[in-house]
């Protein structure tokens, strides 16, 4: 009898010591007490909490746990567990990315435990699982929620509703009660905020914050595309009424602080639809024969000051987000579409990058400052281009060739009046920037620069917005002769701050990896293409020449889309590692700041550090950097989805036309087609596919019939037509002909 008595003793026991576990490492960042313990594992009596308080000082003794005061305890933390953010799958599962981790940690979908895509976790590894590649764990807390406000579809119940989120890693719908419906009816595109997720409720609570729309209209679903990436839309009141109050004159007091350069020569060059005016270009000759050109860029933080609710919005924002039909500004309308843009015949406040150039190109002398400038001319890329393709060859030769006004096309202008006549020194300025432009483009490929020209779909809308044709924006000289100068500048900017050893803002872009060199090259291959491997110069030398090759093939697009995927992502850091892509040891973000609060960052650091103040804490510019790429990001996949609706729209009106087309990816499922001619890209499925049964070859990036051999793969040339159009999902659906 004591003998069975003796095992009771020990089998509670060691459930007592399973059951402080379970609470302490659930709840690692905690401390708890033996009240709060008790109270969690339901022991009530007197004899059980005594027990308790006697098991906790003998682990504690142990080492098992930590005192981290008197009668409080914590887990010791275990290498088992780890924070990381949730990456759902299209099937629900999920990885945890865990920074210190190599490989990501899988999650099935029924060890999430209410965690959603983009949060913060603490994952727990299971122990069988750390040996070899896999890990495999369970979620066992959710530290930050990534986002509250989902875009859905309104499903009416009697007395309630649901909302399905139309977000496919969004695995749960969300309930709604009637007081919280708040006038959306059945059907409707709304935005709802999560409220609550309650213990054992399988969906959480949720209200109704704003009606969309009905799902498939445009201005619905543009909306729809901002909310989804959690993406602002309209100022708030306060931050709109800030910037009204704000002093934009231009005064005496303020330009006697300033280098005033309203006298030289200045222009802009831009898209011709543009509002936000970042940069102009000055220029003369100096008495000694060489070139001064200044880069001149909107002084916005002299309007933006930190502290401030407008720079806390602009800092939260990041980035303007360029959609199809509509920009959603950084910075409000006051200032980015007036005060701070640089528009023609008015005086603006500016900071500027000086450059003396002999005629070689070659940097002599450089100056950074504060300056006021006149726009004395508003070109459009278009209005540059005819200029420069009409004198082409004259460049450096300018002095053996007579220069004479130019009349531009009624075609070209932008202008009201139609044609209108360019001054021959404004003509002789463009000429001479452009030569130059080409000589600083020679010496940076020279270098090892990539010079990536990636298709980039653009759309005519009419009175309405809905696309009526397709076009492609293309990178002539003019477009070319801005880069290179904006580049210049960019780079002086940072190569000055490195030498100081300050902390600073640097745009920087790793050396790609080998791995997926490697994967770039045995698809390409297929072309009749390849990377040489050999070392960094050779990989550069031939990444250039693929992309050189198949310029204006039907392949371009495909090589040109995988050629960056092989690449890695640029971002914002204070860690300077240079930028590859660019060929560039020292670059920042200095050009824009109209858009991109990155640059507002560079022009406060380089004011401190023009006047000779201490550097900043790098931390803290760290935190602002990370925000800042994470919010380039989210701003890029809301405008590639803003593409893919209106690719969408557009082919719905094209269902009886017959398309070349070439085969962009292919998986179990199906093969993605990209049309040649307007580069909307659809999915052809396997099932539609009636004359065999395919099965997905992984090796040879094909579908290959089971009994014809017949082979689709990645790269061939097919024909296809609409099979359906779906505005919600943004997708595709096409049937090979």
């Amino acid at each position: 009898m004591a003998k069975k008595s003796k095992k009771t003793a020990k089998a509670k026991k060691h459930d007592l010591t399973k059951g402080i576990f379970s609470v302490l490492e659930t709840n690692q960042n905690e401390s708890f007490n033996y009240k709060q313990i008790a109270a969690k594992l339901n022991i009530t009596d007197a004899s059980g909490r005594n027990l308790l308080i006697k098991r906790l000082v003998q682990l504690k003794e142990k080492k098992k746990i930590l005192e981290v005061e008197r009668g409080k305890y914590k887990a010791i933390p275990s290498q088992n567990y780890y924070t990381g953010i949730v990456d759902i799958t299209s099937r629900g599962n999920a990885y945890v990315v865990v920074d210190e981790l190599e490989t990501d940690v899988f999650v099935p979908s029924n060890m999430l435990n209410k965690a959603l895509h983009g949060d913060l976790v603490e994952v727990y590894i299971f122990p069988r699982f750390r040996k070899g590649n896999k890990l495999e764990g369970e979620v066992t807390k959710i530290i930050e929620r990534k986002k509250m406000r989902f875009v859905g579809v309104v499903q009416m119940q009697k007395n309630f509703a649901f909302v399905l989120p139309t977000d496919h890693r969004m695995y749960t719908d969300i309930f709604v009660s009637k007081n919280d419906i708040n006038g959306a009816e059945n059907g409707d595109k709304v935005i709802v905020r999560i409220e609550k997720w309650e213990g054992k409720s399988n969906s959480p609570f949720g209200v109704i914050e704003q009606i969309l729309g009905k799902p498939g209209e445009q201005s619905t679903e543009m909306h729809s595309i901002l909310v989804e990436y959690g993406l602002p839309y309209e100022f708030p009141h306060e931050v709109e009424s800030f910037a009204k109050q704000l002093d934009t004159s231009i005064t005496a007091e303020e330009i006697a602080k300033r280098r005033d350069m309203r006298n030289v020569l200045t222009f802009t060059i831009d898209p011709k639809d543009a509002k936000d005016f970042d940069d102009a270009l000055s220029f003369q000759i100096l008495e000694n024969g060489n070139y001064e050109i200044g880069v001149h860029i909107a002084d916005v933080s002299h309007y933006v000051q930190e502290g401030t609710i407008l720079d806390e919005e602009a800092y939260n924002r990041a980035t303007s987000v360029y959609l199809v039909d509509r920009v959603v500004p950084m910075l409000p309308e006051v200032l980015s579409n007036f005060a701070c843009s640089l528009r023609p015949n008015e005086e603006k406040y500016t900071f500027s990058a000086v450059f003396e150039m002999n005629k070689k190109a070659e940097i002599l002398n450089t100056w950074f400052g504060r300056t006021v400038t006149l726009s004395n001319h508003r070109f459009a890329y278009e209005e540059a281009q005819e200029i420069i393709e009409n004198f082409a060859g004259v460049g450096e030769k300018q002095e053996k060739v007579e220069i004479s006004d130019f009349q531009m096309p009624s075609e070209i202008s932008i202008r009201k009046e139609g044609s209108y006549s360019v001054p021959k020194d404004v003509v002789q300025a463009i000429l001479l920037m452009d030569d130059l432009a080409k000589k600083l483009r020679t010496k940076r490929m020279r270098l090892g620069a990539i010079s990536f020209d990636k298709i980039e779909v653009k759309f005519h809308l009419d009175e309405n917005d809905n696309p009526t044709h397709v076009y492609f924006k293309e990178s002539k000289d003019a477009n070319k002769l801005i880069e290179e100068f904006m580049l210049l500048a960019n780079r002086k900017v940072a190569e000055f701050i490195a030498k100081q050893k300050k902390t600073f803002v640097y745009r920087i872009h790793d050396e790609p990896d080998d791995e997926k060199l490697m994967q770039l090259n045995g698809v390409i291959s297929r072309f009749g293409y390849g990377i040489n491997m050999k070392d960094r110069k050779s990989i550069t030398h031939s990444l250039n020449s693929l992309l050189e090759e198949v310029k204006g093939k039907k392949e371009q697009n495909l090589v040109d889309t995988l050629a960056i995927r092989s690449m890695a992502k640029a971002s914002y850091s204070t860690e300077n590692i240079g930028h590859y892509g660019l060929a560039f040891d020292f670059y920042t973000h200095f050009t824009s700041p109209i858009r991109r609060y990155p640059d507002v960052m560079v022009h406060r650091l380089l004011q401190k550090y023009l006047d000779n103040q201490p550097s900043e804490k790098q931390e803290v510019y760290e935190t602002k950097c990370k925000h800042s790429s994470q919010m380039e990001n989210l701003a890029s996949s809301a405008e590639r989805d803003s593409i893919k609706y209106m690719q969408v729209k557009f082919m719905e009106n094209h269902k009886n036309q017959h398309f070349r087309g070439v085969i962009s990816g292919v998986t179990e499922w199906g093969i993605y087609v990209e049309i040649v001619e307007n580069k909307c890209e659809g999915l052809v499925r396997a099932r539609d596919i009636k004359d065999d049964y395919y099965i997905f070859d992984e090796k040879q990036y094909a579908l290959v019939g089971e009994v014809t051999k017949n082979m689709y793969q990645l790269g061939d040339e097919v024909v296809v037509r609409v099979k359906n159009t779906d505005l919600l999902k943004k997708q595709l659906d096409f049937e090979l002909v």
